[in-house]
């Protein structure tokens, strides 16, 4: 009954809102509206694979203009983090998993006068591999079903429900099916609606797979359109394929995907492909790049990054970026950052920051030049400034643009 009442609170609608389209391209500006608030997009979600972000706490992702980070659903699934109660020292710890953890913090199951909860914004999490969990830090492999996962998740706003081809890298082509009929990734989509319980507190993604087969790809497309589902990810490519075929996959999807619906674009996180999937018509995405990188010495800036353990920052007392507003920027100079990533890991946490900023100004800067009519302008603007001369714009990035109509000469 409780959660029957805390369904019929939610109010029934549209997952996104577009509130501005480009006139040349595909690219669009609006919200998501989920249950844990609303979201700008188009929105790239930092990656907290067990909860939270490398490098940066929830609080200082919120300060940052953060309003949504993706979780991983086997993580939380298989991390013991506290157990369920006081056991006898002959009876065996059933440990709360990470899943459980999150969902108590959701919940506000906290005690009298405790922490509240660190993060407040909507939580989303990736998709669950259609097969048991076999983790090597548990004795007892857990089962990926649909109700398990249901079970897993039951707090976060957005989910991912489908599985791509097993045993195939995603930049090879699936191999053929053993017979006709229904691909694997619509009847697990199709096991994930039958179980899915509160349609209006979880917004359910159907990922469409194909790998770079133009044929099933289309061919998932077509089957997952004729499922009620309030939004699509395109799944299956940022894997290490060419660009070429990776930008013809992705306007591929986003043509035969719902106007009406949100287009998640799953593991991109490069800034020119983040900028051209845009214009593709791409509304969100994830990466762990910006946060990786940073544990790497390298900082994000317009013009490409910067490797701060390079001998040549020694003596550089400017910022990273001089036109970057966030803490870190404001408060340390390259030449300080150099000397501590040779000691302190310190350094490894300012650059996240930095790097997450870098990113959430990318996408926030182009959905306001989607919103001011501009958005062709932006993307001629990014490429001069990240590549300088037209020459040594990625060939790929040109022919996507031109696709969409964004000439760039």
């Amino acid at each position: 009954e409780g959660e029957a009442e805390r369904d019929a609170e939610l109010e029934p609608g549209p997952l996104l809102r577009v509130a501005a389209r480009c006139a040349q391209s595909r690219a669009r500006a609006g919200e998501l509206r989920l249950p844990h608030g609303t979201v700008p997009c188009p929105v790239f979600m930092p990656v907290g694979t067990r909860g939270t972000a490398k490098g940066v706490t929830a609080a200082q992702l919120a300060a940052l203009g953060c309003r949504i980070c993706l979780g991983n659903t086997y993580h939380l699934g298989t991390r013991p983090t506290l157990p369920r109660e006081t056991p006898t020292l002959r009876t065996p710890v059933r440990p709360l998993w990470g899943h459980a953890l999150l969902n108590h913090t959701h919940h506000g199951d906290t005690p009298p006068g405790g922490p509240s909860p660190p993060w407040e914004a909507p939580p989303t999490t990736d998709p669950s591999l259609g097969k048991p969990w076999a983790a090597h830090h548990q004795d007892t492999p857990l089962e990926a079903t649909p109700p398990s996962i249901r079970e897993a998740t039951p707090t976060v706003d957005h989910a991912q429900c489908s599985s791509a081809p097993r045993g195939t890298p995603p930049w090879e082509t699936p191999p053929p099916r053993p017979h006709p009929g229904i691909p694997p990734s619509v009847r697990w989509l199709d096991r994930c609606l039958a179980a899915h319980r509160h349609p209006r507190r979880q917004h359910l993604f159907a990922i469409v797979q194909g790998g770079l087969d133009p044929a099933l790809r289309a061919e998932c497309l077509d089957e997952m359109t004729r499922r009620d589902v309030p939004g699509f990810a395109i799944g299956g490519l940022s894997g290490g394929e060419e660009k070429g075929q990776f930008w013809r996959m992705v306007k591929l999807s986003t043509e035969r995907l719902p106007p009406d619906k949100p287009r998640y674009l799953m593991g991109v996180g490069y800034d020119t492909d983040l900028v051209v999937s845009v214009a593709l018509g791409c509304d969100m995405f994830d990466c762990v790049f910006p946060t990786r990188t940073a544990r790497f010495g390298s900082a994000l800036v317009p013009w490409g990054s910067l490797s701060l353990r390079n001998q040549q920052f020694a003596r550089d007392f400017r910022p990273i970026d001089e036109d970057c507003g966030c803490p870190t920027c404001r408060g340390y100079s390259r030449a300080f950052l150099h000397a501590l990533l040779r000691s302190e890991p310190a350094a490894l946490h300012h650059l996240t920051v930095h790097n997450v900023a870098y990113q959430l100004g990318l996408m926030r800067s182009m959905r306001e030049s989607i919103l001011g009519g501009r958005f062709p302008a932006f993307v001629r603007d990014f490429l001069r400034v990240r590549y300088g001369a037209r020459h040594r714009y990625p060939a790929w990035a040109v022919e996507a643009l031109a696709a969409v109509h964004i000439p760039l000469d």
